[in-house]
């Protein structure tokens, strides 16, 4: 890519969350943590699903993909983020920015066929019990995850790849705290209708997608929930669900807002604020929101520390017990 004065362009520089140092003390503490807490849920859960064979069922299954690609693409961001808190000038090389972008893109379109996929299993496993082993096989269960593997990267690596085809030729300095489509567009000099055009187009389609397969699978497990007689299965069923709609509504909410709007309507100050919460607050909940209230989850968790006696599941347990009752 060139710049103004024809000289090759080399890295961006990234502006931040703030330019005020005592505000960027506090995120970096605050950051962090919620980064350790989401390593320790995420990884911790994978853990636990993969050595306890009472967990060996398809919602598990998902649940610790969700968990990987939560961690993953969390993790293509937020420690880079903390480290230029410290830094006076927040650079990124040019092909780096590239790689986090198309790192960034790819688990964040898994994350949204994930959620579907588990919406799904849900549907089937409360509304159509009996058939739930046959229709959620091992051999159905794989190729579902392996699409949104598939489909993720593909995406990935097609939306970097026009990116970066772009000529940056006025400035290299990005109004984000991170590498993002929509910033490094509005920096472009060269025409960006056709990059506009896909932006819009592909993350209009898989958001409206992936939500659609969500919604309509609440919907008719909401209706089987209401035809429970027992008013205490009811209320237990429905704040499950409601747990999850809320990590639903929080993730769509966010991508819809940055993604699903006209170019004249997008402020970069606010969109920075709203990837905050997709990038680093939606990790640290999925754990809490799939599996702190779930007896399954905490009995394993003790059989294997009474068992193995690592000090590693310990911590994951007393997070377990900690976010449990900041939670209730």
């Amino acid at each position: 890519m060139a710049t103004g004065n024809n000289s090759v362009l080399t890295e961006f520089i990234l502006l931040g969350l703030t330019d005020r140092k005592d505000l960027q003390a506090i995120f970096l503490v605050v950051f962090l943590v919620i980064y350790m807490i989401s390593v320790v849920g995420n990884l911790g859960l994978i853990v636990i699903i993969q050595i306890s064979p009472q967990l060996h069922t398809p919602m598990y299954f998902f649940l610790s993909h969700l968990a990987f690609v939560d961690f993953c693409y969390t993790s293509s961001i937020t420690p880079n983020m903390l480290v230029n808190f410290m830094q006076e000038v927040k650079r990124i090389t040019f092909f780096a920015c590239a790689i986090q972008v198309a790192c960034f893109i790819t688990f964040v379109v898994c994350e949204m066929f994930l959620l579907s996929v588990m919406a799904y299993d849900r549907y089937v496993a409360i509304c159509n019990p009996l058939l739930y082993t046959v229709v959620m096989s091992q051999k159905t269960c794989i190729p579902m995850v392996a699409s949104t593997y598939t489909y993720g990267i593909f995406i990935g690596i097609l939306q970097t790849t026009v990116t970066f085809h772009l000529s940056f030729c006025s400035s290299n300095v990005i109004n984000h705290f991170y590498c993002d489509d929509v910033p490094l567009v509005a920096l472009a000099c060269s025409d960006t209708h056709v990059k506009e055009m896909m932006l819009f187009v592909i993350a209009g389609f898989n958001t409206l997608l992936s939500l659609l397969i969500v919604l309509i699978s609440y919907v008719f497990i909401l209706i089987s929930i209401l035809r429970i007689n027992s008013a205490k299965g009811r209320q237990k069923a429905f704040s499950t669900c409601s747990s999850h709609l809320l990590s639903i509504t929080i993730f769509y909410g966010t991508i819809i807002f940055m993604y699903l709007q006209p170019k004249s309507s997008h402020s970069l100050d606010t969109d920075k604020i709203a990837s905050v919460f997709y990038t680093v607050v939606i990790p640290m909940l999925n754990p809490l929101i799939y599996s702190l209230r779930n007896k399954e989850v905490k009995n394993a968790l003790q059989k294997v520390i009474r068992k193995r006696r690592s000090p590693t599941l310990s911590l994951f347990f007393f997070f377990f017990l900690i976010s449990s009752f900041y939670c209730k």
